[in-house]
């Protein structure tokens, strides 16, 4: 196969993900964003690195948003949401985070391949992204993608597609957000 081949067919697996999400579950999401007083994200790996996106992208909306881990990430409080993006739900570094958010009363949604998992069983709030796992032996959803990719980039669009959501709630549009965009780039 060749490369805009692979493209294409990388493009029909995520097509062929999308039905397969909760509309319901996606729906509590956006509604525990806009009433959280802060929105934390915490990820590993590329997970992470689609949670940082969304966390960028709520930002814009005039969201207080943050990374775990970063050094200006504030106090979290029993207000406040922790979306924990993972694949496994057992991550060794997002479970004792987990842990500590709902030690501290707030709550947790897990966007994650695995409702059953830890961190699963300790959210709140689940929205079970389709999607094979990184040991792709272990799960019956196939790729022709290496390891999480296909996990990793439907939570992606997701996110992108849960702030279309929250934009449309508040009456927002990109112009608006532009303003919040950084300028010293």
């Amino acid at each position: 196969m060749k490369t805009v081949e692979y493209l294409t067919t990388i493009v029909n697996e995520l097509q062929n993900s999308v039905p397969l999400i909760s509309e319901q579950d996606a729906e509590k999401l956006a509604d525990e964003i806009l009433n959280a007083k802060q929105i934390f994200v915490v990820g590993a790996g590329r997970s992470g690195m689609m949670g940082k996106a969304f966390a960028m992208r709520m930002m814009h909306m005039g969201f207080d948003a943050y990374v775990i881990g970063e050094t200006v990430t504030p106090t979290y409080t029993e207000d406040d949401l922790l979306i924990v993006c993972t694949g496994s739900g057992e991550t060794n570094t997002l479970i004792p985070i987990t842990q500590k958010a709902k030690k501290l009363g707030g709550k947790v949604a897990a966007v994650t391949l695995s409702p059953d998992s830890s961190i699963g069983k300790l959210a709140d709030l689940i929205v079970q992204l389709p999607g094979a796992p990184k040991d792709q032996d272990q799960g019956e959803y196939k790729t022709i993608q290496p390891m999480g990719s296909l996990f990793e980039q439907i939570m992606l669009l997701f996110f992108d597609a849960t702030i279309l959501r929250i934009m449309e709630k508040r009456g927002l549009d990109t112009n608006k957000m532009y303003g919040k965009h950084a300028n010293l780039e």
